[in-house]
């Protein structure tokens, strides 16, 4: 783990900041190449990312206030560590979509088409966040005895995020990240099978994610808040599943329906006169 990449005089570069910057400029980067090969306004698109990047940082740090709200009543001091946290990560998406759609509809975009155009660019930029975690320490996992646990040394992880050191612990940020990268792979090489259903890519990823991150939560030992017995993320998965699945199959019906034939109109009868 390298929580702190560099001192540079008073200024301070964390690994965290530096792989979740690239992130979101190598997802973004990757959501234009997409949005040209789709036919997309390219330019739209950019505005899109930038609009979602920001979205998503406000959302995942507003769930994380919420999550932990109790805490940071407790000691409202502790509120500007919202500043460099990454928050959690199910805000950010719901955020981002809230922003997108409205982004979408109010410059007329095909909303479904550039859905399917950003979706494989989240889980790139997802992958690619998960090391950025690792690196810091955050989003660790419980005690384990497996070969391929993972033992945090850094006195800066344990007091910045509580990580435990010196135990092995499941690398649930190589859990998480390794989902995603299957996740994308699997939407790269399927998505020509249901190209002409448009949001089928976005609402595959939807699901494939949420069903993944409800059982990398169970290996999460970090403090997360509970909702009715789940893990905040494990609740949100469980609303966005069946979501998902209800979407799928509209999607599916909708692009099946045939387009209804004109009617051909009755033959004028010719007056006599």
């Amino acid at each position: 783990m390298l929580p702190v990449l560099f001192e540079l005089g008073p200024v301070t570069v964390y690994s965290y900041g530096v792989l979740l910057a690239s992130a979101y400029l190598l997802a973004l980067y990757y959501a234009v190449r997409r949005a040209r090969r789709f036919g997309l306004d390219a330019n739209r698109v950019l505005d899109l990312g930038i609009y979602i990047i920001i979205s998503a940082l406000v959302g995942a740090k507003l769930l994380l206030l919420i999550v932990d709200f109790d805490h940071f009543r407790r000691q409202p001091a502790e509120l500007w560590t919202l500043v460099r946290s990454g928050g959690v990560f199910y805000g950010g998406l719901v955020l981002a979509f809230l922003v997108a759609l409205w982004y979408v509809r109010k410059h007329r975009l095909p909303v479904w088409p550039v859905a399917d155009a950003v979706a494989p660019s989240i889980a790139l930029g997802h992958v690619v966040g998960r090391f950025g975690c690792l690196l810091a320490g955050c989003c660790y996992g419980k005690p384990t005895t497996l070969p391929w646990g993972v033992t945090f040394t850094d006195p800066f992880a344990a007091s910045n995020v509580g990580t435990p050191l010196h135990v092995a612990l499941h690398p649930t940020q190589l859990y998480d990240g390794g989902a995603e990268l299957l996740i994308l792979l699997f939407l790269l090489l399927t998505e020509k099978w249901w190209r002409k259903r448009a949001g089928w890519t976005f609402w595959v990823y939807i699901l494939l994610y949420g069903i993944s991150r409800f059982v990398v939560e169970m290996f999460r030992g970090d403090p997360r808040g509970m909702t009715m017995g789940y893990s905040t993320s494990q609740f949100i998965s469980l609303i966005l599943v069946p979501l998902a699945v209800a979407m799928l199959v509209v999607l599916w019906r909708w692009a099946a329906e045939p387009a209804a034939a004109p009617q051909a109109s009755p033959p004028r009868r010719k007056r006599k006169h």
